[in-house]
């Protein structure tokens, strides 16, 4: 009988953890088809399929075009990631030198500075560079975010690597580069997986960067442009809009989630057990 009653404990915990995780966002999937006073209606399920909402987010901005900014901007992003958290996690994991856990150390406290910390400086040297209103400038800034987090796990997987793989590349004459792109990349896909996509959530989603070094429409990504979102008058914001826009910036980073989910969970756990 104890047991049953934990049983059902543990699913009645589980369903709760559910709900508060997937409502919100079931919830702004029904506010998107409503308009006008229906927005300030409770209903849990929408009794009307309006996709007015969804089609003014295009025709009032250019919304598909600051799509296509985060886009170009995350896939950027985790492709430097990826190469330069590779190629440094070979060094820090592989080559033995002087002061390499110092140097590991330093990766990884650079990732612990607020944004607003950085925000100065990283739009001193933005204007210097000329990138003001420009991706490129968007890139280099979601560097110090996803780049810091990619060398540290790579780096991690890389030290749990056979020694003796490595060895028997450097004796059939394998350069560096050849070890890393076609010994260890292959055994390394579940880590780069996870952190390739944990690097486009964050380029994805990045706010204040964007903000601050964008200056036009046309160069926003969409969490800019879903802020800027406004109505007829100040005080009168377009919800539905707001929540269709919402919808549409998330769900592909639900598909990724879902096409990738077996390889997150073994790059999240890739060293945790040896053997």
């Amino acid at each position: 009988m104890r047991r049953l009653a934990l049983k059902g404990a543990f699913a009645l915990l589980l369903v709760a953890i559910v709900l508060f995780a997937v409502f919100p966002f079931y919830y702004a999937i029904v506010s998107s088809f409503k308009t006008g006073s229906e927005l300030f209606r409770v209903d849990y399920f929408p009794f009307s399929w309006n996709w007015s909402n969804y089609a003014a987010v295009f025709e009032q901005q250019p919304f598909a075009r600051n799509i296509g900014n985060s886009v170009a901007v995350a896939a950027a992003v985790v492709a430097l990631s990826l190469f330069l958290g590779l190629t440094g996690a070979y060094a820090l994991g592989r080559v033995k030198f002087r002061g390499r856990g110092i140097l590991l150390l330093t990766i990884l406290g650079v990732s612990m500075f607020p944004q607003v910390a950085v925000l100065s400086g990283m739009f001193e040297m933005i204007r210097f560079f000329g990138l003001y209103n420009n991706l490129l400038g968007l890139i280099l800034a979601n560097m110090i975010l996803t780049l810091p987090f990619t060398v540290w796990v790579l780096t991690t997987f890389m030290r749990e690597l056979p020694v003796e793989l490595e060895e028997a590349a450097l004796v059939d004459g394998a350069s560096p580069w050849v070890i890393i792109t076609q010994v260890f990349m292959p055994l390394m896909w579940p880590a780069m997986v996870t952190t390739g996509l944990l690097a486009f959530i964050a380029a994805w989603n990045e706010f204040l960067f964007a903000l601050t070094f964008t200056l036009t429409n046309d160069q926003r990504t969409v969490p800019v442009a879903i802020a800027l979102i406004t109505g007829a008058s100040e005080k009168e914001l377009p919800w539905g809009n707001i929540m269709a826009a919402s919808i549409i910036v998330t769900v592909p980073i639900i598909v990724l989630v879902l096409i990738f989910q077996r390889k997150i969970v073994s790059g999240l756990t890739a060293g945790a057990v040896k053997g």
